[in-house]
């Protein structure tokens, strides 16, 4: 069989979730700091945004980089608000005059969402890719990155997954920002290699079949860091809640199938293997055995392209602490650092478990 088991992979995956995203800050931090490295980078989303600063940071210390553009992105407008008050007026902010490194009504202010029916976007994001491109060295990230970038987003004609990977292609700016133009929010699509692209969370929030796809002969540890909870046992009080719930439900971790269809291709591939081996072993007739011939190259192919299992997944998930319905837009200072906070600690805390 030729399958290679002596390479086991270290993959990092990173969900979408607009300024949750500042929650993977916090987990990329601890994992720096237990000095853990990673073969594979997956996002999408704001997990794409992450993903390229930390495979291709302008600095030695990606974390470091990662946490200065976490506190570029954030605002100080409501700093003196009361802080229940902040998540709203911060997210009102930005849905008037946007933000200035992330976002920009490109109808005018007071009230861009006036134009919703009319317009198929509201705010361009030219400021978090001028952002982006003061924290990523692209020719370090596609040329020197020890680390296998993989971003996805989705066509908008044909509804497919579009997966950029530096190990294939030359990965810019407009590669990772075409990741992350997410329509609900209205913000504007990409256009990238002839494809008008939107946000890669509205096919798949956790791309874990992305990192499978991109080396299947090779067995994975894969840490997962999800923003949405998957439990809850509060029911909604309002419709509010109920739309906040549904949203987590819709972006939470969905990995389980591919981890069982991991498991049944391997025990699959174990079965082929011993039945090629004895069938090798046998004294065939002439034509059983051209026959057997035949059937070798398949096999072989079969070993080494689908050969790879997920050995384990540590999962950091984020736990719910409100129910604003667009927390996921509250860029204010205090919750960026607090969301930095919250990923380190838990982090620190499911590490070690497995210390």
């Amino acid at each position: 069989m030729n399958k290679n088991t002596s390479k086991l992979e270290n993959v990092l995956i990173l969900q979408g979730g607009g300024s949750l995203g500042a929650y993977e800050c916090g987990v990329f931090k601890t994992l720096a700091k237990h000095n853990l490295n990673f073969d594979v980078i997956v996002g999408t989303s704001i997990g794409a945004i992450n993903a390229s600063i930390i495979a291709g940071s302008v600095s030695d210390d990606p974390s470091k980089s990662l946490e200065e553009f976490w506190l570029e992105l954030s605002e100080t407008i409501t700093t003196f608000y009361p802080e229940q008050a902040k998540p709203f007026f911060s997210t009102l902010f930005a849905t008037v005059w946007g933000n200035p490194n992330v976002v920009n009504p490109i109808y005018g202010i007071p009230n861009p969402w006036t134009f919703a029916m009319t317009k198929p976007y509201v705010y361009d994001n030219l400021p978090l890719k001028k952002t982006l491109s003061n924290f990523v060295n692209f020719e370090k990230l596609n040329e020197h990155s020890s680390s296998r970038l993989i971003v996805s987003s989705v066509d908008i004609q044909k509804g497919k997954s579009v997966i950029f990977d530096n190990k294939k292609e030359k990965i810019d700016v407009d590669h990772i920002i075409a990741s992350a133009g997410f329509p609900f929010y209205g913000v504007s699509w990409t256009i990238k290699d002839n494809q008008y692209l939107w946000d890669g969370s509205l096919l798949s929030n956790t791309p874990l079949r992305e990192a499978i796809d991109a080396s299947p002969i090779c067995d994975k540890k894969v840490y997962i860091v999800s923003l949405f909870p998957r439990k809850h046992m509060e029911l909604p009080k309002n419709m509010s809640e109920s739309w906040h719930r549904a949203r987590d439900i819709m972006h939470t971790d969905k990995t389980e199938h591919n981890v069982r269809m991991s498991k049944i291709i391997s025990r699959y591939l174990t079965l082929l293997k011993k039945m090629h081996n004895i069938l090798e072993d046998s004294q065939l007739t002439p034509k059983n055995n051209e026959k057997f011939k035949e059937l070798q190259s398949e096999y072989d192919k079969l070993a080494s392209q689908r050969g790879a299992i997920i050995q384990e997944i540590i999962r950091i998930e984020r736990q719910e602490e409100s129910h604003f319905l667009l927390e996921d837009a509250d860029f204010s200072q205090s919750k960026i650092k607090h969301l930095i906070k919250q990923g380190e600690v838990d982090a620190e805390n499911v590490l070690s478990k497995f210390a």
